[in-house]
């Protein structure tokens, strides 16, 4: 900063009088396009080098390209994984160095004096990622510039100005989830399907849903609704699996077994896994309701998602389509499925199991409270604490044997 109470001699011509910085100046270039769907990044790209070119100095050129064609609600070790084969073929006209992530490892080492943007959200749209990029290049000496902002004045009024902008930029992002979030539920309540088809159904056009129109990013997807598969096998293998949780209460590894023994009765490409499996037990779709939000997708991770607790998914208000299970039944399958994953059934219950077999009776789950579960043994009922203590399985087990 320039000051107007200068030394009264001339000091200029001392070697302390200014800081120099000895580096010779060299500007990057970082942009980002949301996604090769959404922006064109051929065109998009190109725009956002020329209005950060703005900001370079008489005769200066981008001695590096950084870009990517992602979501800027990630995070900055997420960023820039794509393979370089997917920015090959997009055949954008700018060079590519690297990602977002390149940049920050290679900026020091690169000589980097100045990093150019359009604006920070090309950067990212998070408040917190842009800060924390800016941060890490402040750091290694990099000076960071929108050509969004304006030149000269105060520093707190630049900074002003570039706070408000990633304000209005992550305020964007949020109201843009909070529109796409209320889309999606609407169109699980309509009972239209989101994903892959689970096992035993397929997906179609609902014939009878709004045409979809032309939007800013082309023609909309058909709606579609869950029918049967053509091979009525599935839904007889889908029911039986769930079955076999519910009131047998077997793993997943246990059930693999059986529907492995019987391919003609049981289907499946390739061959019956443990997500495959779990995954069935766990769909609420097999109810006939249409459930929407059981996964949270954008975790930062690529490749992983998280599951939502059922408090905040959404269900359509009734079934739409045909049922394998019902909802009374899918939900004692996953009262079962928390038992076996806790660990609270691996012995007692198992041996209360094979006594029940021994004598040509299977344990079937009627209802549990938390505290204890109601179990039928042939045509006998026993409420039995949970977990059940090793005591009062034996006591049971010994009533089998006297019954016998």
């Amino acid at each position: 900063m320039l000051t107007a109470f200068g030394p009264p001699i001339d000091l200029s011509d001392l070697p302390t009088y200014a800081q120099v910085d000895t580096r010779p100046r060299r500007s990057a270039f970082v942009g980002r396009v949301s996604t090769k769907d959404h922006q064109n990044p051929s065109s998009s790209i190109p725009r956002q080098v020329a209005l950060a070119a703005q900001r370079l100095q008489m005769g200066e050129e981008f001695a590096q390209y950084y870009w990517d064609v992602e979501s800027g609600m990630l995070p900055p070790d997420a960023r820039g994984l794509g393979p370089r084969e997917m920015y090959e073929a997009l055949r954008v006209p700018t060079p590519r160095d690297g990602g977002l992530q390149d940049l920050l490892a290679h900026a020091e080492l690169m000589g980097i004096t100045h990093v150019l943007a359009e604006r920070s959200d090309r950067v990212a749209r998070a408040m917190l990622t842009s800060l924390t990029v800016e941060h890490e290049l402040q750091k290694a000496g990099v000076e960071v510039v929108y050509a969004n902002e304006p030149t000269g004045g105060t520093e707190s009024g630049r900074l002003r100005t570039r706070r408000y902008g990633q304000v209005d930029a992550e305020l964007y992002k949020i109201a843009m989830n909070e529109m796409s979030m209320g889309g999606q539920v609407q169109h699980a309540v309509g009972g239209w399907n989101h994903g892959i088809p689970p096992y035993p159904y397929v997906a179609v056009v609902d014939e009878n849903a709004p045409p979809p129109t032309r939007g800013r990013f082309g023609e909309a997807r058909p709606k579609k609704k869950l029918v049967p598969h053509p091979d009525v096998r599935r839904f007889d293998a889908a029911r039986e699996l769930c079955r076999l949780r519910r009131e047998e209460h077997l793993k997943a590894a246990d059930i693999i077994t059986i529907l492995s023994a019987d391919p003609e009765r049981y289907p499946i490409e390739g061959q019956w896994t443990h997500s495959r499996v779990e995954g069935l037990i766990g769909n609420p779709k097999l109810t006939g309701y249409q459930v929407y939000n059981r996964k949270a997708s954008r975790t930062g991770r690529p490749g992983y998602s998280r599951w939502n607790p059922i408090s905040k998914w959404v269900w359509s208000p009734g079934p739409v389509h045909e049922a394998v299970v019902s909802l009374e039944q899918w939900k004692q399958a996953q009262e079962v499925t928390a038992m076996l994953q806790a660990g609270t059934e691996g012995g007692p219950l198992l041996r209360i199991q094979a006594a029940a077999g021994r004598r040509g009776l299977t344990v079937t789950l009627v209802d549990s409270t938390g505290s204890h579960t109601r179990y039928r043994i042939g045509a006998q009922q026993v409420v039995l604490p949970t977990p059940i203590p090793d005591a009062v399985a034996q006591q049971v087990i010994e009533n089998l044997e006297r019954a016998a």
